[in-house]
């Protein structure tokens, strides 16, 4: 029988509670009816920690409707609900992982050859700061080779004791084969995606045809950009090195570059070296410098228009290059001079600071903060929005069109002092990640900027993030922060439709995979 609750009755046909809005037949008097109602009106306090259940949630959704009173206010379920869920993630670590992806990391949906036939697959393209360059199956396709080395992912959060694992829920063993590594000639600094803006479809994955590279330079060999070539089906054979076969190094620089980007119509590559910024066609390697700039350019983010390329420098600035014009290598880029804040956060000094630098930009445009950019991020339904995080531990969320007024939002407890540390954002962005220098996750709202976890499950930093990615295709209409609904199309996966949220994370001590429901 279903539980009596005070102020409400139970409506068998309709399997739902109502609430009492008079005297019903043979209860007790008017009176008594109205005492009861009472705590209607009253608000259920949640807290959000994670003994807090989500039949919880349920039952208030089910008295109060979506719109529930929280201690904190008036809030949306939906929005409580995936709060709740990403504040209680699973953590796998993956044994023999270790220095594999602590640069870079970049899951893709690829074409695999098999002995008797091609089949889809999705692999983890994993850049370690030693210069290594590997990839790795997670998907279904290592059971039909027998070399290679698989490693096995055992739980790490939430702690847990003896038989008390769940081995059923654990995730798929990854797999790499003796032909799916290459050590490069010097560390790798970036991996990203070339996809083609063309019709895909669910099952293409996006038409993602080529992966770029970017390596940061040593002391005998600049730093250079580099293509792997996705178009045809991959070969695992442990008889030839594929990657070898797939990559072509299309430029090379007498300078270090930190950081790079790509459109998604696969013909506008940017870098970030310690000279400036510059374009790069990904077919013939042609170079164009957009930016300038005596102070290193640690961080990029192409806006999803592909007319604006963020910029964070080493000496706090965030500048927006407008990439439009296009200028020979003989023209002149245009100089500015930049106020600067001090970087030893001294905001009462007298003395005024300034650089220079030269590019096609609106100094009005520009963002400052204390201490160098660590990552940026831009966001795809709304590219006026972006995030920005610096080695003094600031993340914070900017509009383009309020830069003077500063964030418009701002994320607590990130530990940084000097590490380039990437920021991510899940498909749904919703939720912004960041590893620190305590070596702690931290997971917030990008709405609301509230913490919803953070806890230490590695030794070392997590330095790199990688979502289960999905392409937006079409999104609905009067998208921003408020919106509650954002429509997203693009190729899935089994695994994906079962599990709320899927990220890698790399680190020193190897690769780990956190999941919600």
């Amino acid at each position: 029988m279903p539980q009596d609750l005070p102020g409400f009755y139970y409506d068998a046909e309709k399997n739902r509670y109502f609430p009492c809005k008079g005297p019903i037949p043979g209860s007790a008097s008017a009176s008594s009816s109205k005492s009861s109602t009472k705590p209607i009106t009253k608000e259920i306090k949640l807290s959000r920690k994670n003994e807090v259940r989500t039949s919880k949630l349920l039952q208030v959704r089910e008295l109060f409707g979506n719109l529930i009173s929280l201690n904190k206010g008036k809030c949306n379920f939906k929005e409580e609900f995936r709060k709740t869920r990403a504040s209680d993630p699973k953590v796998w670590k993956y044994f023999r992982t270790e220095k594999i992806g602590d640069s870079a990391l970049e899951r893709i949906h690829v074409d695999v050859q098999l002995s008797e036939g091609q089949t889809k697959t999705d692999v983890l393209l994993a850049g370690g700061i030693n210069g290594s360059l590997s990839f790795s199956d997670v998907g279904n396709v290592r059971q039909q080779f027998d070399h290679g080395l698989q490693s096995v992912p055992y739980c790490v959060w939430p702690i847990t004791r003896g038989d008390e694992t769940k081995r059923s829920g654990s995730p798929e063993h990854i797999w790499r084969g003796s032909g799916a590594s290459l050590q490069m000639s010097s560390n790798i600094s970036c991996i990203k995606t070339l996809r083609k803006n063309s019709s895909s479809t669910m099952e293409d994955g996006g038409s993602i045809q080529h992966a770029m590279i970017s390596t940061l330079g040593s002391e005998r060999h600049g730093g250079s950009l580099c293509i792997i070539d996705l178009s045809e089906p991959l070969d695992f054979d442990q008889s030839a090195l594929f990657i070898r076969r797939r990559i072509q190094e299309i430029a090379n620089f007498n300078c270090t570059i930190w950081t790079a980007d790509c459109g998604s119509n696969e013909n506008r590559v940017v870098i970030g070296t310690d000279m400036g910024a510059a374009l790069v066609d990904p077919e013939t390697g042609a170079t164009s410098w957009v930016l300038r700039s005596k102070s290193d350019v640690l961080a990029q983010q192409l806006v999803h228009s592909g007319n604006v390329v963020l910029c964070g420098l080493r000496n706090g600035a965030v500048i927006s290059v407008d990439v439009r014009e296009k200028r020979e290598g003989s023209g002149r880029l245009v100089r500015h001079r930049i106020s600067q804040l001090p970087l030893d956060n001294s905001a009462r000094n007298s003395n005024k600071r300034w650089f220079k630098l030269s590019g096609n930009l609106h100094p009005s445009h520009t963002i400052q903060l204390p201490s160098s950019i660590s990552s940026l991020l831009s966001l795809q339904y709304d590219d006026q929005y972006f995030l920005a995080s610096s080695m003094d531990g600031s993340v914070k969320l900017y509009d383009h069109r309020l830069c003077q007024r500063g964030a418009v939002q701002s994320y607590e407890g990130h530990v940084n002092s000097h590490t380039r540390i990437q920021l991510g954002v899940d498909p749904s962005e919703r939720f912004v990640m960041s590893g620190g220098e305590d070596c702690y996750l931290r997971l917030w709202s990008i709405k609301s900027g509230e913490l919803l976890f953070q806890d230490k499950f590695s030794n070392t930093i997590l330095s790199t993030v990688s979502w289960q990615r999905r392409e937006v295709i079409e999104l609905e209409p009067s998208m921003g922060l408020t919106d509650e609904t954002k429509t997203f199309t693009g190729y899935h996966d089994e695994q994906s439709s079962s599990i709320g949220a899927s990220a890698w994370l790399g680190s020193q001590e190897g690769l780990f995979l956190m999941q919600w429901s």
